[in-house]
């Protein structure tokens, strides 16, 4: 897969370089910027000059297809990656290469930065190109920049436009809503735009992620085939369109989406796009996804490189129903099990329109004193006497029109003046493009710990999106309203980096109503995510799989539930693939349940850090197979877990032949131990038995699942 230019004098030739990959830029006789090459780097670099001009299309009708950021309204009549209008009205727009350069921040991470300008225009356009050498990950953005006397006004302002050639493209994307998220679709691309989008404004996703895979020639597979992962870092609305254009060639845009958001730019003032952030292999879906892994754990993630708490949360246990003495009985129960952390959910606030159901309070964020007479202080100090931490459930912002906040500000929540209100959960969301409503958001989670130094965790959660969109905030500062929607994300991350100045070491984990956020603009800020509010164990096994491709197994968040049909074993493993939390009533488990759970969480404690930090490998495909198999190994492959599911039994029983394992070492010795027995049952594996780890990555390992033994987890270590 590659792309070339057609002969000219002296082009300047900018190739963007990992340890194995490269996107090679060239100019053109006009000095326009094409990307010629795209695919596994070369070693002689010299030779990228060499490429054959046959691989670049250039069409005096249609323009050049292959720009690395194609402007609109001039000598292209291609799907734009920006669009503006000049303060004159004009519509035009040319971009021609001016300079570039690359500055190392150490040896691993380079930013290549390239400056185009209008050649009539004051307008420049930077384009940022950010590698991370070893994983083989490029963040890329770019910054608009107008010296004109009068306002610039953008209509579309994409963060990265790439070009590829291949026989065929195969897009994999992903659709769902609230309790059904992250189901895969795999289509071969056509001739035409297709387009993945979203338009809910407070966040990226219920219905479609910003993340896909993109395979080049035929499909790829965990192992094989040429691919490329993409997300977007953004949390709000978002644009990818996908052309195949009339030479079968793969143009892609990505950025925020142009939808109803045409953003002002005043003379000397810069717009930054989000990141596109990518990753290329020629080996596969694996591949590429530990190469996501090692870069988000690395970079990205806030304490990506440490540990979690296992907690107890209430929600499931109490919902709105709870008081000092109920909480405080749960806390004992938490020590009980063995976990870290106690976390208080949704209900604990609002005293003029209680927090008595979803129906009332958002935004009126003192404890209701019927419930917690001796305020959050008294609970955080009954938890620590417990021997556990404490944490505690926040939506800041969104609102009830049921509450005090709403009562004496109707003027900083987004509604239509003269529509009804249209909402979800009985909410509507804060107008954060305003500074007033930034400070009240962060003054709830500042007062919270300013008051309660000792608060040990923080689930910030997003349960609704944006309908009637209208900011009196910028009616008022005679701003145009279709900043809103990205005013508004822009005004969360100020928020969010204001706390994080403040209380840069807090564990958070961002939910969302479930992967309403997931993605790595947001992560910076949180050390976990909320999958989904889905947690029937079967459905997880679906879910946090395909979410594996994009995020790491730290990042997800896993709670045992009494949701769905299978035994308390299978849901505690398949919660153990995560950060692994419970939602139950301890005090209704039996005694041999009891047992098992705590045994569970110290087992899990002791292998946290391999499933945290080592290299996943899956191993056999839930959608193709009655059962699931998924390994995580040690970087230095002394150990793996292994984890497997018996996840539908139409046509057998599940694992009667054993599977190739991966990432260990050819040379090495390992023994297997079964994990997560559940009490006075034994282990069906030949515990006693050596394995090679070149046995074992080729001929294979049978953990036995099966109706009878419908999950197994297994502990591969070396034998010295």
């Amino acid at each position: 897969m590659g792309t070339g230019s057609f002969a000219q004098n002296q082009p300047t030739i900018i190739p963007i370089e990992t340890r194995r990959n490269a996107l090679v830029l060239q100019t053109d006789k006009e000095n326009h910027l094409g990307i010629i090459y795209f695919g596994k780097k070369l070693s002689q670099s010299a030779e990228y000059k060499s490429i054959p001009s046959q691989s670049r299309q250039h069409d005096g009708n249609a323009g050049i297809y292959n720009s690395a950021y194609t402007p609109s309204g001039t000598w292209s009549v291609s799907e734009p990656a920006l669009q503006l209008t000049h303060g004159d009205g004009n519509k035009s727009l040319d971009l021609v290469y001016v300079s570039h350069k690359t500055t190392k921040e150490n040896d691993n991470v380079s930013v290549t930065s390239i400056v185009l300008k209008d050649p009539v225009y004051a307008v420049e356009v930077t384009l940022f190109y950010k590698t991370y050498f070893q994983e083989n990950v490029v963040e890329q953005w770019n910054v608009i920049k107008s010296e004109e006397k009068n306002p610039v006004t953008l209509q579309k302002y994409a963060s990265a436009n790439l070009y590829f050639i291949a026989k065929d493209y195969y897009l994999t994307h992903y659709n769902g809503t609230w309790a059904k998220e992250m189901n895969p679709e795999e289509e071969l691309l056509t001739a035409g735009i297709r387009v993945l989008d979203s338009k809910l404004g407070t966040r990226a996703n219920l219905f479609q992620p910003p993340s896909f895979s993109l395979s080049f020639d035929k499909p790829a597979t965990e192992t094989e085939g040429k691919v490329l992962l993409g997300t977007l870092a953004w949390s709000g609305n978002f644009k990818m369109d996908f052309e195949v254009d009339s030479y079968h060639n793969l143009r892609l845009i990505a950025g925020i989406n142009p939808y109803a958001s045409e953003y002002p730019l005043a003379s000397k003032q810069e717009f930054k796009t989000p990141s596109f952030i990518y990753t290329f292999s020629e080996n596969g879906k694996g591949e590429a996804s530990r190469n996501l892994h090692i870069w988000a754990r690395k970079y990205r993630i806030l304490d990506g490189e440490g540990t979690r708490m296992t907690l107890l949360n209430n929600w499931e246990a109490t919902y709105f129903d709870f008081n000092e003495d109920k909480l405080s009985e749960l806390f004992k129960d938490g020590k009980k099990l063995g976990v870290d952390l106690f976390l208080l959910d949704d209900g604990w606030f609002a005293n003029k329109y209680p927090r008595n159901n979803d129906q009332a309070g958002l935004g009126d964020w003192q404890e209701n004193i019927k419930k917690l007479p001796h305020g959050i202080g008294y609970l955080v100090k009954e938890a620590q006497k417990t021997g556990i931490k404490f944490g505690i459930w926040v939506e800041p912002e969104m609102v009830n029109p049921k509450s005090e906040l709403y009562e004496k500000h109707p003027d900083w929540v987004i509604k239509q003046p003269q529509r009804p209100e249209h909402y979800m959960r009985n909410q509507l969301p804060l107008d954060l493009s305003n500074p007033e409503v930034q400070n009240f958001v962060y003054g709830i989670l500042d007062k919270l710990f300013t008051e309660n130094p000792d608060i040990a965790y923080i689930k910030w959660d997003c349960n609704a999106i944006t309908f009637n969109a209208y900011s009196a905030y910028l009616e008022k500062s005679k701003q145009k309203q279709s900043q809103l929607y990205v005013d508004y994300v822009k005004g969360l991350y100020k928020v969010l980096e204001k706390i994080r100045a403040k209380y840069p070491k807090i564990p958070m984990m961002l939910c969302s109503g479930g992967g309403g956020r997931v993605d790595y603009e947001a992560l910076k800020y949180f050390t976990e995510f909320w999958p989904s509010d889905n947690t029937d164990p079967l459905e997880r096994v679906f879910m946090q799989w395909e979410y594996s491709y994009f995020f790491p197994a730290i990042t997800q968040s896993a709670h045992v539930t009494d949701w769905g049909k299978q035994p308390l074993k299978f849901r505690t493993d398949v919660a153990m693939m995560g950060r692994l939390g419970y939602d139950i009533v301890v005090s209704h488990l039996n005694e041999k349940d009891l047992k098992f759970s705590q045994e569970a969480v110290a087992t899990y404690n002791s292998v946290k850090d391999v499933i945290f930090q080592g290299d996943l490998f899956r191993l056999v495909d839930p959608k193709k197979n009655d059962y699931a198999a998924l390994m995580f190994a040690a970087k230095n492959k002394s150990k793996a877990i292994l984890f497997s599911y018996l996840v539908g039994n139409r046509n057998g029983d599940g694992s009667d032949t054993p599977f190739r394992l991966e990432g260990l070492d050819a040379s090495k010795n390992y023994k297997v131990k079964e994990l997560n027995l559940y009490p006075e049952t034994k282990s069906a594996l030949k515990e006693d038995q050596i394995y090679s780890g070149e046995y074992l990555m080729t001929v294979g390992f049978n953990p036995i699942v099966n109706a009878r033994r419908t999950s197994v987890v297994v502990e591969i270590t070396v034998v010295n």
